[in-house]
């Protein structure tokens, strides 16, 4: 009797012992894929940061350069091109770059976008702004 007995709970430990290394080997690949999915989350959150980064300081630049020579030869009323670079600077500004769970941050930058393109077509140039991948450079 102790010999079936024996036998049968080394049958068992044999079964089981499929089901046990397919938990162990489940839990082992998620706890790795969990790690390699943060450190994936964090470079992909940092490069896009990066570049939207990139494009508010190429807008700020450009605005405050354009506000600068406008007001230069402005006449005494400010000119709705003063006015709506002003505009732009003041988005900008209230832009909120620390707070990245901020649920309106794209529609934001949808609108410094516009008024971006709003601001060109008022000072008659081209609004192009691009980001060249292959030479980490901006183009314009």
């Amino acid at each position: 009797m102790e010999a079936a007995a024996s036998a049968s709970d080394m049958f068992d430990a044999i079964v089981m012992a499929g089901e046990r290394f397919h938990g162990e080997g489940y839990q082992e690949g998620y706890a790795e894929g969990s790690h390699v999915g943060v450190i994936e989350g964090r470079r992909y959150g940092a490069l896009h940061g990066a570049k939207i980064g990139s494009e508010i300081g190429y807008y700020l630049g450009f605005a405050l350069t354009w506000q600068r020579l406008l007001h230069r030869s402005a006449e005494e009323k400010p000119s709705k091109k003063i006015k709506a670079l002003e505009s732009l600077i003041g988005m900008i500004q209230k832009y909120p770059y620390e707070d990245p769970t901020y649920d309106k941050l794209h529609e934001d930058l949808e609108k410094i976008r516009g008024k971006f393109k709003q601001v060109c077509s008022s000072l008659n140039i081209q609004s192009d702004f691009r980001i060249n991948p292959e030479r980490s450079a901006l183009t314009f």
